[in-house]
């Protein structure tokens, strides 16, 4: 059953009446510029057809009972009892619970009206493969909060609603990559955006191309504390070489050179992480433009060069990815992979040459599985528009 068709019946089943509202939000796919959005630079995300459905209605008070359907569970949200972390019953909220709540808890934050909502969701993203399920969750939410409340803001301004319902409610210090791609995805193209600004560009994919997603079947938990430590060894490295570098307020602000002649200042590890995101600003600005100018081959090149700074530097690849791109980029019609997302594991994304992209997916799924013993789901993703709202 798909994720919409699911969250439909699961909201007939549960209230006993078809909801008001379908609402859906992508999940998204990032082509350049990992681990560079928190660093205030520049990101190449996708929104794609991996999709969070909200089948959702008024509650008629304060209240919000949420279902997720794929989970077989719920829970009830008071506004007055976000604060603790606590559903209506007393219990701690589970953790896929933090996500609606911190929305929740950013709406009103804004001091703007979150009626209560009777809710069950279901999503086609896979949890934990770097694919940004939970900005899809939180996009399908606001949408949700926003359409029952009556208020408008753009989509821009969703994201940084909900980016901060993940940094202070859930505990995840991402970027605005993930949300502002969910929010603001067009049909067929990607999106260059600068995150200091959040000014951005769509930008065509290439026609005779197709974006392969490949799942590793190694899950990961961002909350973890790794993605977190990573963020503060950036910021570490700010304020060291600011004392050499007046002037700077991230890395986004130096440029290799400078940091090349600096580099000796810091730490080994805060070193390494400050020259990958260095070097993937500048990477990503030179990729978008060889795409642009039609330069494929080139851009394919540079999601190599992305990958093996985020093994090498950043740290955030694992043995199964690395295999995955290996495989990848020996496979004919392949012009370039890499890791998408946040790493410690999750996927890869691959840009193949349409008339080998059947044959691509069957052998990276034989020989990874040959190599690993894993299962890879391996399928071509659509580049979709961002969140919307159906009224039924």
């Amino acid at each position: 059953m798909k994720p919409g068709d699911k969250a439909l019946s699961g909201f007939e089943k549960r209230f006993g009446k078809m909801p008001e509202y379908l609402g859906r939000a992508p999940g998204r796919v990032n082509l350049m510029g990992e681990h560079v959005d928190y660093n205030e630079g520049c990101v190449f995300p996708a929104a794609i057809d991996r999709t969070v459905f909200i089948a959702f209605s008024p509650s008629g008070s304060d209240r919000s009972i949420i279902r997720a359907a794929d989970l077989k569970l719920e829970l009830e949200l008071d506004p007055q009892a976000l604060t603790d972390r606590k559903d209506t019953g007393g219990r701690q909220l589970p953790g896929w619970g933090l996500y609606p709540a911190g929305v929740l808890q950013s709406i009103l934050t804004e001091n703007l009206v979150a009626p209560g909502i009777l809710a069950v969701f279901a999503s086609d993203i896979p949890r934990g493969a770097g694919l940004s399920s939970s900005a899809a969750v939180e996009l399908g939410f606001m949408k949700a909060w926003q359409t029952c409340g009556g208020w408008d803001r753009p989509a821009p301004a969703l994201a940084v609603m909900a980016q901060r319902a993940e940094n202070q409610y859930v505990g995840v210090r991402c970027g605005i990559m993930d949300q502002y791609a969910s929010a603001y995805g067009r049909q067929g193209h990607a999106i260059f955006l600068d995150c200091r600004d959040l000014t951005a560009r769509m930008v065509a994919l290439p026609p005779g191309y197709s974006i392969v997603i490949a799942n590793s079947g190694v899950h990961h938990s961002l909350a973890a504390g790794a993605y977190n430590d990573r963020r503060a060894a950036c910021e570490e490295a700010v304020r060291i070489l600011r004392e050499h570098l007046p002037g700077i307020r991230a890395l986004r602000d130096v440029p290799v050179q400078a940091f090349q002649e600096n580099a000796h200042l810091l730490p080994e590890a805060i070193q390494r992480a400050a020259r990958h995101v260095v070097s993937e600003i500048e990477r990503t600005g030179r990729a978008v433009a060889a795409l642009e100018a039609g330069d494929v081959a080139a851009f394919g090149k540079f999601m190599l060069e992305s990958h093996i700074s985020l093994r090498d530097d950043y740290q955030v690849s694992c043995s199964e990815l690395d295999t995955m791109v290996r495989i990848a980029v020996d496979l004919p019609g392949c012009l370039g992979a890499r890791l998408t997302g946040a790493g410690f594991g999750g996927c890869t994304v691959n840009l193949v040459q349409k008339p080998q992209a059947d044959v691509f997916m069957d052998e990276l799924r034989l020989r990874y599985r040959t190599e690993t013993g894993i299962r890879s789901q391996v399928t071509i993703c659509q580049a979709m528009d961002g969140a919307g709202v159906l009224k039924l």
